[in-house]
């Protein structure tokens, strides 16, 4: 499992910006997640949540793919497909992988109206590119993290907001 970080942005549309970022620095493979979801509170204080990766359709996938394969076993490819597919979904959907929902519904709930959260499990990075990358983000604050004291230190001081004691996940 990788570390948790958790941001919060003055502004509503800076979370998915920065994702968009994120996704660009994935396909130059200068950092891998194992999950992430965004926030959104509007001014009339709703909350939107966004999750990037699906995975009851990579279950669903995943699922269709061993059932046809084992459906062709037994000379009934469709059969397993159709199996394997509602089974792998049905597996991803009540597996809870990735971030806590819950939590997310906790965060949502504590940021203020107009702003945005972006909550990230990464797994690997080259830590001091991706930072220099996204840099020029302002207004964003660490709420959370599991990094080391180094490591997270290190993050708020990039994004040039006030060290403040906060728990780690």
């Amino acid at each position: 499992m990788g570390e948790m970080i958790v941001l919060a942005f003055d502004r509503e549309d800076s979370a998915q910006r920065m994702i968009q970022d994120i996704d660009k620095l994935q396909k130059m493979q200068l950092i891998k997640l194992d999950d992430a979801a965004t926030v959104v509170r509007h001014q009339d204080g709703k909350a939107n949540v966004k999750q990037a990766n699906s995975l009851v359709g990579a279950g669903a996938f995943g699922g269709a793919f061993w059932g046809m394969l084992i459906g062709l076993l037994f000379f009934m490819p469709w059969l397993g497909l159709a199996i394997g597919a509602v089974t792998g979904a049905l597996t991803a959907k009540f597996a809870d992988y990735g971030i806590d929902d819950s939590f997310i519904k906790e965060v949502a709930n504590t940021i203020a109206p107009g702003t945005s959260a972006l909550f990230l499990i990464v797994r690997e990075a080259t830590t001091d590119r991706v930072i220099d990358e996204l840099k020029s983000f302002s207004g964003v604050t660490v709420l959370r993290t599991s990094l080391s004291k180094e490591n997270e230190e290190k993050l708020r001081e990039a994004f040039a907001s006030p060290v403040e004691s906060t728990a780690t996940v």
